[in-house]
């Protein structure tokens, strides 16, 4: 769905709003009072299960910033993942790598919106779930998705990214 004029969004949210209407997803961005910060939190504000909370993690791989979509439920091995991508070794980014590479902050960070697309993996326990949420660009916007579409909207591969 495409941001309604006039809205009050975030302005980041909007953008996400904008990418996603661009690449042809319908979808509404929700804005919630609670934060969604952590997948926790997230989980808890949309009475969902934590594991179809879809986290945007920004490493870096090589000085060039790269996105891993994962499943709230666990955490990413970082050694595993760079072995199965085929990348140099992956550290967490600083937050002001972050919103560099992204223009969001970390807790909101979106799988889209940002100022240039990033080399993406989607978590391959995501397809567990037929309705992902994902961060819509601040800590209290979410936006409902599916894995063919986080697939689509990043241009990512599918990989398991834990042990």
């Amino acid at each position: 769905m495409a941001p309604q004029e006039g809205t009050s969004l975030p302005v980041r949210t909007m953008e996400v709003a904008r990418a996603l209407a661009a690449a042809g997803i319908v979808s509404e961005v929700r804005e919630l009072s609670e934060s969604t910060r952590t997948a926790a939190e997230a989980a808890a504000a949309l009475s969902c299960d934590v594991g179809a909370i879809a986290n945007s993690l920004v490493f870096m791989s090589d000085d060039e910033a790269v996105l891993v979509l994962t499943s709230g439920r666990h955490k990413v091995d970082v050694t595993a993942l760079a072995t199965r991508w085929g990348r140099g070794k992956l550290r967490r980014a600083t937050p002001e790598q972050v919103r560099q590479a992204t223009g969001q902050a970390i807790g909101g960070v979106a799988p889209v919106g940002h100022p240039q697309r990033l080399p993406t993996v989607v978590d391959e326990a995501l397809s567990d779930y037929p309705r992902l949420w994902a961060a819509a660009g601040t800590p209290h916007t979410v936006f409902p998705t599916t894995v063919t579409e986080l697939l689509h909207l990043t241009e990512g591969i599918l990989l398991p990214v834990g042990p």
